[in-house]
């Protein structure tokens, strides 16, 4: 499987939410994100997918939004669909609901969830608890640098008592 992008985008077309894996220019993501609701309109409602010439949008209808991966042609459409079944479960846990305002206010969460969940394309083999687990990591370095932080911030105000 290739997952070219992953959007989260309103039922009228507006991208809330657009992450690519693979080297592609903003002008065809742009166009391929465009292209998604007029697709929709005109393919048949039982199926979660819609297929082009050169890509397949796998997407999932939630509330008033559509979750989208755009992946290419010879993915295995089954590995896109518990893929897309993943992604989904991650909105409400890191957006804290499935609406415009809670995906725009907790947008860069989601793009680290999802970097955990796809990498480079390809879908790493990870369910909610590694993700939480990834997503919820201590950095020594951060620990560290936050420790020479204070130190130098009491060191100042010591300094100013002086």
């Amino acid at each position: 499987m290739v997952c070219l992008s992953v959007a989260v985008m309103s039922k009228s077309g507006k991208v809330l939410v657009s992450r690519q894996f693979v080297d592609m220019s903003r002008i065809r993501i742009e166009g391929l994100l465009a292209a998604f609701p007029k697709l929709v309109g005109t393919g048949n409602k039982q199926h979660t997918f819609v297929e082009t010439d050169k890509v397949r949008y796998v997407y999932q209808p939630v509330e008033g939004l559509y979750f989208v991966m755009i992946t290419n042609k010879q993915s295995n459409i089954l590995e896109d669909l518990d893929t897309l079944r993943l992604l989904t479960k991650l909105a409400p846990e890191y957006c804290h609901g499935i609406d415009e305002e809670s995906i725009l206010k907790h947008q860069f969460e989601l793009i680290f969830a999802l970097d955990e969940v796809i990498s480079l394309g390809y879908r790493e083999n990870v369910n909610m608890v590694h993700i939480r687990a990834y997503y919820e990591m201590e950095s020594h370095e951060e620990k560290l640098a936050n420790m020479i932080k204070a130190s130098k911030i009491n060191e100042a105000k010591e300094e100013m008592k002086r």
